[in-house]
């Protein structure tokens, strides 16, 4: 056996064994299996036994990109995001890139890469572009810019088309190890397990992941298709312990898997859910009430089990949306800003008529790109269910007509190109200045310079002074002690934010010099003023709120984000919060679409193993099925009406 491999974990050996023959291989593990752990170890075993080979290693966020990094410093080791590894090994075909765009654009069956005011463009079409295909966080086609999703069709297309392209990726990197890989688009698992076949050159591929936690929509959420005995398929190599969940969690989750993995206990006693050498026992609860009291709830848990709800590490409700989230967590204005604004979801509405008409051959977009927003309004004249015109609704409402009015006389060809995207507002992807050159936060250029200004009020706040005098704006001089004064009296004064609005406390720090208003806010405002408009009048207070919530300072989070996290109390909501993609009550009576069922059992089991101590789970009105399943999942004594 090679060096060192006596001491690796079974399922690494396992996976060296398949190295040995050539082999694909996937590392399945349940949550708290310690799935990143032998990613790791194998990542430095195969340096070890590989001195000159290049490794390739993916995940998901920028920040396990960095906790990857970090664990294994090596100059061997690349890692990055699977999007940052497919730009990195396209940006350079710049000829072929053009080609591959303007070939999806002009395939009926391709929908996400589009010009929309173009028919069929010619093969000349990105000739005259400067900077050539550009790879951003927004998309314009038509300008060459390609985001996430156009990326990863384009770089599923070059490698289909180029099998060179291959051969170059696999001389480069040895071996390719993806993290999360039921996260991963389908497009880019062909990439890796269909067209690199085209390539003579060999290298390895491995997969790292857990198909119960494949929660988003766009992932391919097993390797079914790939996996098998043969040598040229995938060798599957479960991972069945539980190193986080106590035993009663553990018990739950096993009931909710579909696909044979039955999880036990970690036989390792230094396990974070083993005390004595013994697995904890833990809590599970079904709670359930006619009101709906989430307060109600809390005080329950409070009284009877000892949770703390304003211990935020320690404790965490999960609910399903960040709109469910927002009213409780005191950011609702912003959210209904960014989330549910009634004259883009018109605008919206009508490019939507326009691209059915555009299929059918009735009209294009041009058409109407000299009109008004207000004169392309009255003409599609869109109806509501009750067959209401949409217009004569909004303006019923004086608040609403207010916004409509910002609009009306605008351009349609200007107001077609208004987005608002509730990620802008709530996306928590952390990044360092010096990541620039990874695609990082969603976050808009508004939101951006809000955080600035309340990280500087949060450092002075908690005494961090040399962190928040790196962080701002203010040049302060060593020996000048009046200089050092009138610091101290400004952010004083900031800090008192009061009744002000976003926009008077952007204005006050830039006074004062702690966030200086930079270009980036400047072309913002400038491209975004409906939106703009909007936000400055919210009250900062609000926005303190907002960024509370993102940086985990309150015991609220989607069920979605918290995926990876783990907490010693976690409490579920089961609340629909009107998205038709899940379903609580269908999933525990098995009456929904397989499609939603699996979605919503898969969301559920994510979030029930988040617990390392105490689980419960809450649901508001359930009907006599729903507390029959629920009984036979957490069992009879656990069911609790409060």
């Amino acid at each position: 056996m090679a060096e060192g491999r006596l001491n690796l974990e079974p399922e690494v050996q396992e996976i060296f064994q398949s190295i040995d023959e050539g082999r694909n291989f996937l590392l399945s593990g349940g949550a708290g299996s310690g799935k990143t752990y032998s990613l790791v170890s194998v990542i430095r075993q195969a340096i070890l036994e590989n001195p000159t080979a290049k490794v390739a290693c993916m995940t998901y966020t920028n920040a396990a990109v960095k906790e990857i990094e970090e664990r294994v410093n090596h100059k061997n080791l690349s890692v990055s995001t699977i999007h940052d590894f497919l730009w990195d090994n396209i940006k350079h075909f710049q000829k072929e890139l053009k080609e591959a765009i303007i070939s999806l654009a002009n395939d009926e069956e391709v929908s996400r890469v589009s010009v929309d005011d173009i028919n069929l463009i010619p093969d000349n079409y990105y000739d005259d572009l400067e900077d050539g295909i550009q790879y951003k966080e927004y998309v314009r086609v038509r300008d060459g810019i390609i985001s996430h999703d156009e990326l990863l069709l384009i770089a599923n297309y070059l490698f289909d088309k180029y099998p060179k392209l291959s051969s170059i990726v696999k001389d480069k990197y040895q071996f390719i190890f993806i993290d999360e890989y039921q996260d991963t688009s389908k497009a880019v698992v062909d990439t890796f397990l269909i067209h690199f076949k085209k390539s003579e050159r060999k290298n390895i591929i491995g997969f790292f992941g857990d198909a119960m936690q494949s929660i988003y929509e766009d992932g391919i959420g097993n390797l079914d298709e790939y996996k098998g005995q043969d040598a040229d398929k995938v060798k599957e190599i479960p991972k069945k312990q539980n190193r986080r969940n106590p035993q009663l969690v553990i018990n739950l989750a096993n009931k909710l898997r579909t696909d044979g993995i039955t999880q036990e206990p970690s036989v390792d006693i230094n396990a974070p859910n083993m005390v004595g050498g013994v697995v904890k026992q833990g809590n599970v609860l079904f709670l359930y009430s006619t009101d709906g009291s989430i307060e109600q709830v809390e005080k329950f848990l409070g009284e009877n089990y000892g949770w703390d709800f304003n211990n935020t590490k320690q404790t965490k409700e999960l609910n399903l949306t960040h709109n469910l989230i927002a009213g409780k967590a005191g950011f609702r204005s912003l959210m209904d800003i960014y989330d549910n604004d009634p004259i883009i979801g018109l605008k919206t509405d009508i490019l939507n008529k326009i691209k059915d008409n555009k299929k059918n051959n009735r009209t294009e977009i041009a058409i109407y790109e000299d009109d008004t927003f207000d004169v392309v309004v009255d003409k599609f004249q869109l109806k509501n269910i009750q067959r209401n015109l949409k217009k004569d609704i909004l303006l019923a409402d004086p608040i609403k007509a207010e916004l409509y009015n910002q609009l009306k006389n605008k351009l349609f060809s200007d107001v077609r190109k208004i987005y608002i995207n509730k990620d802008a507002l709530t996306d928590d992807k952390k990044q360092d200045k010096d990541d620039e050159n990874k695609k990082g936060s969603k976050r808009d250029n508004l939101i951006k310079h809000l955080f600035k200004i309340q990280n500087s009020i949060s450092l002075y706040k908690n005494k961090r002074y040399n962190e928040f005098l790196r962080g701002t704006d203010y040049r302060i001089h060593i020996r000048n002690i009046a200089n050092k004064r009138l610091l101290k009296e400004n952010i004083d004064n900031l800090i008192n934010v009061g009744e002000k609005t976003i926009e008077e406390v952007i204005t006050d720090a830039h006074e004062k010099g702690i966030s200086l208003i930079d270009d980036r806010l400047l072309a913002f405002v400038g491209k975004n003023e409906y939106l703009y408009n909007q936000v400055k009048d919210v009250k900062f207070n609000e926005f303190q709120k907002l960024y509370e919530y993102l940086e985990g300072q309150t015991p609220f989070s989607t069920q979605h984000k918290t995926k990876g996290a783990e907490f010693d109390n976690v409490l579920v909501i089961l609340d629909n919060g009107g998205w038709n993609n899940y379903n609580f009550e269908k999933m525990f009576l098995g009456t929904a679409t397989p499609s939603v069922i699996e979605r919503t059992q898969k969301l559920f089991y994510v979030c029930c193993t988040r617990a390392k101590e105490n689980l419960a789970v809450f649901f508001h009105n359930p009907n006599a099925n729903v507390i029959t399943k629920a009984k036979e999942l957490f069992g009879n004594e656990s069911v609790i009406k409060i």
